[in-house]
């Protein structure tokens, strides 16, 4: 018996054209489909040091992101991460994941299809993410591998800032709430074309 996966499509292919008409100083892509999964493990425990084996890196602390490899593993809570890695490694990385937990508790679930992501860059960044977000992006305050949960114009979004001038940052934000978001940084970019 054969099983199919199921298509995976980008929430935002529509807006792509309109993404692209950018400012000179705020450029915005999606990245769409990425792999993304929920971990969930009590910090500092057999499990959490498994994982970190297997992976490479430490789990991050409250409010913070690390890169191993091509896998970016970002703080959710205080025992949660989310892990992102290019399209195609879910079953990868659950395989390997959970052979290294093995009977010690820990979860481990696919979440790829919840959530899309936006690649933000160019000097315009901080200042167009100011309009509708409470958090203070100076590199003082949120340093590259800051990784934070907040609201964007009402939408809820995953915040990582990837260099240290803020000007390359990553949206995580909601399938359903692709569209709204999209709509709201080409509206926010409107004053600077």
């Amino acid at each position: 018996m054969t099983v199919e996966t199921p298509a995976r499509f980008s929430p935002l292919a529509e807006w792509q054209d309109r993404l692209a008409q950018s400012p000179a100083g705020f450029q915005v892509r999606e990245l769409p489909c990425l792999t993304q999964l929920t971990l969930r493990v009590q910090p500092g425990g057999a499990a959490a040091k498994a994982v970190e084996s297997c992976l490479g890196v430490t789990l991050p602390g409250p409010l913070r992101a690390e890169l191993s490899g091509d896998v970016e593993v970002l703080w959710m809570g205080p025992d949660e991460w989310l892990l992102v890695a290019p399209d195609g490694r879910q079953d990868d990385l659950l395989a390997r994941l959970r052979s290294a937990i093995g009977d010690e508790f820990a979860t481990v679930t696919d979440v790829s299809a919840q959530r899309t992501t936006l690649a933000l860059s160019g000097d315009l960044v901080r200042t167009v993410l100011a309009q509708g977000c409470a958090i203070d992006l100076d590199p003082r305050v949120t340093p590259a591998g800051s990784c934070l949960t907040t609201l964007l114009a009402q939408a809820p979004v995953t915040l990582v800032v990837h260099d240290g001038a803020a000007s390359g940052v990553r949206l995580l934000v909601r399938s359903s709430f692709a569209s709204y978001l999209a709509a709201w940084l080409v509206d926010a970019c409107t004053e600077y074309r």
